[in-house]
């Protein structure tokens, strides 16, 4: 139970993407006694990535990215939204009535970049911004430019008047995001300029929603994130309270407004829509919009920790364990249903059809992460390792200032990059989360130290009374070596500059993943054709040592000393993947994954076209690393049969090549395909 659990011995913020650590609090300002996570990540200002694969995305964002997604909000007339509802200009509300989010989510990557990197023209530049915003927000903490700027005529969704069409307005997942980010500009900064604003607004939603004031959930999940957040930031417990009111006020059937069918809020009609067909404890199959679902569970999973609820646990057990048995893409994406941005049926996985949201894979990636830190269990970690390395990273392009809203496993061309959307949501959520991604890589409980991601990096973390650093040194994900490096700070002895060598005993364990033990996904939704060539291998100072499983990882116990190294060999062969028969898709089809990569075939590889390939089962595939090739891939290479031309010519077999699926389409939109059909031996 997580109520049993003691407080962890240092306190972090967790936010929607990743782990940071500035602020300490007690008990909280109103006097509950909060529990947390039973496993810490290391945060990521505490982690200083080496690595050549994701530093350079990660410096691309910050030089790239977040600039030009904050010169977009200008340009599409976002910021000067605030600007109107602040009085400053006049004129009506521009664009949608969630575009607000926009604004908060590239604020939140800011935010990170002057963690990253001191930067004095984009610190102004928030906080700019950020007196605007107090501006336009009414005197009561209430803020939405949508009713701000001309309350008697909100644009379309918004309602006739405040939280009057919750389901559709966008009104708290609006603030949500507002949240996130104003703990985020807090924890960059130390100035409280946004975070007031965040905090009167909070004071403003406690006094009039929960029992006995106004009943309601938000349409479009997030809420529960940003409360929780602001919860860590001020020790004010009736945040995530209310956090678990909004979730617990799903399923009761009494809210709700209908729509004609002709009406573009038609879909808003149904309950399964929105997850309000049952209280979410009772839910046991994800439905619905996919990025609302796992903005809700990552809400569940923190309100478990925070409260010390373990019915949300097991609510959350139960949909995850839905959704990668029978719901998840191999790239992890979620969301097969185009018109709805929704889960399908059990099974339902098209591929030119997937939808895929790139803020789906975000907020899967959220949840996914919070999982672990709720079980401590490598099958969370081994999906979170498939979703960012595969469904995340598609989003943008190796340019960064270009993007993708859906990411389909097929193509027949024509499907390319756009540099914006007038719905901006996926841009900036993955220009919120790479920042972060180095959080992800390392955590603890009491005494046991965790490896969950190979990007190459070093921190120092407390264990018991010392503190360790951590170095760790690889190719990964293009060669499974991975050399991690165990020291100890040295000791203080008697004499004042004297030291003396440390030694410090505690369980290192490196996750093994998924894919290097012959599973494909927990849940069988995808399978090896074939069995790998070796197994993962171990070694401490150069000696081997049993790999021994435990939850997916390998426990190691010693006394750890400065010139420790531990050696892992991962296999990396190139792997033919199978989905389950019920899959009906994907049916005598075949996909390749090396390492935690997924593979597609594009047709600037490969003369033109694809989705005419078959690629047999005994053809040999061979793997290479070309350093000018999509800013450096592992290129798989092979022979293929091409079908014959319309009319009944022959097949022939031709050369082909794969490239990730995470780079696709960064050299035109013609065809693609992840999966092709097989001839059996």
């Amino acid at each position: 139970m997580i109520a049993s659990v003691p407080k962890p011995a240092f306190a972090f913020l967790l936010t929607g993407l990743g782990c940071l650590a500035v602020l300490t609090f007690g008990a909280g300002q109103d006097g509950a006694s909060p529990s947390d996570y039973p496993y810490e990540p290391v945060p990521f200002t505490a982690v200083r990535l080496t690595d050549a694969f994701w530093l350079p995305r990660i410096e691309t964002n910050r030089t790239v990215t977040v600039p030009y997604l904050m010169a977009m909000n200008e340009k599409t007339g976002r910021v000067d939204n605030f600007r109107k509802a602040a009085g400053l200009m006049t004129g009506p509300h521009t664009g949608k009535r969630y575009n607000d989010s926009d604004i908060f989510k590239i604020m939140e990557a800011a935010a990170y970049s002057l963690m990253a990197r001191p930067d004095p023209a984009l610190d102004k530049e928030l906080d700019d911004l950020i007196a605007v915003i107090g501006k336009a927000q009414e005197p009561d903490g209430y803020l939405y430019t949508a009713r701000r700027i001309d309350p008697a005529n909100p644009p379309p969704g918004a309602g006739a008047e405040r939280w009057s069409n919750l389901r559709v307005s966008h009104e708290l997942y609006n603030v949500g995001h507002m949240y996130e980010a104003a703990v985020a500009h807090y924890q960059a900064t130390g100035k409280t300029t946004f975070l007031d604003i965040a905090v009167k607004n909070a004071d403003f939603l406690l006094a009039t929603f929960g029992p006995g004031k106004r009943r309601g959930f938000p349409g479009h999940q997030e809420i529960e994130i940003g409360l929780a957040r602001l919860y860590r930031a001020t020790g004010r417990y009736a945040y995530i309270e209310l956090a678990r009111f909004f979730l617990d006020e799903r399923g009761r059937y009494y809210q709700g407004e209908s729509y004609p069918p002709d009406s573009p809020f038609a879909i808003y009609n149904s309950d399964e829509y929105l997850q309000n067909h049952k209280p979410v404890l009772l839910q046991d199959e994800a439905v619905g919009h996919a990025v609302r679902a796992a903005y809700m569970f990552s809400g569940m999973a923190d309100v478990a920790a925070l409260t010390g609820s373990p019915e949300y646990v097991a609510a959350i057990d139960r949909l995850w364990n839905d959704v990668v048995s029978r719901k998840m893409y191999l790239t992890g994406g979620i969301g097969a249903k185009g018109e709805t941005e929704a889960f399908g049926d059990a099974y339902e996985l098209p591929n030119r059809e997937a939808y895929t949201e790139t803020c789906a894979a975000v907020g899967n990636a959220f949840w996914n992460q919070r999982l672990f830190l709720l079980h401590g269990d490598a099958k969370s970690a081994d999906v979170l390792e498939r979703i960012i390395y595969n469904g995340l990273l598609s989003g943008v392009s190796l340019s960064g200032d270009r993007f993708f809203y859906q990411n389909p496993l097929a193509s027949a061309g024509g499907y390319g990059r756009s540099p914006f959307f007038e719905v901006a949501c996926c841009p900036a959520n993955v220009a919120r989360f790479l920042p972060s991604l180095a959080g992800y890589i390392y955590a603890r409980q009491g005494d046991d130290v965790y490896v969950n991601l190979f990007i190459p990096s070093e921190t120092t973390l407390p264990v018991g009374d010392k503190r360790v650093v951590l170095r760790q040194a690889s190719d990964y994900p293009w060669d499974g070596a991975i050399r991690i490096a165990v020291e100890p700070e040295a000791q203080a002895s008697g004499k004042a500059k004297d030291k003396k060598p440390a030694k410090v005993e505690f369980r290192l364990f490196v996750r093994i993943p998924g894919w290097a033990r012959n599973e494909v996904v927990p849940g069988g939704l995808y399978a090896f054709l074939e069995e790998p060539s070796a197994r993962p291998a171990l070694k401490v100072n150069g000696r081997p040592v049993r790999v021994d499983i435990e939850r997916g990882y390998a426990g190691i116990r010693r006394a750890w000393m400065k010139g420790d190294v531990v050696e892992l060999a991962l296999p990396m062969d190139v792997r033919r993947v199978v989905a389950r028969d019920e899959v009906v898709e994907n049916l005598n089809k075949v996909a390749l994954q090396r390492g935690p990569l997924v593979y597609c075939v594009e047709a600037v590889d490969n003369g033109g076209k694809v989705l005419d390939l078959t690629l047999p089962d005994a053809a040999a595939l061979t793997a290479k690393f070309e350093p000018k090739l999509l800013h450096g891939v592992v290129r798989i290479s092979g022979r293929a049969v091409r079908a014959g031309a319309a009319g009944g010519g022959p097949s022939a077999e031709t050369a082909f090549s794969a490239v990730p699926y995470y780079a696709w389409a960064n050299r035109g939109d013609g065809e693609m395909a992840v999966w092709l059909p097989r001839q059996e031996k």
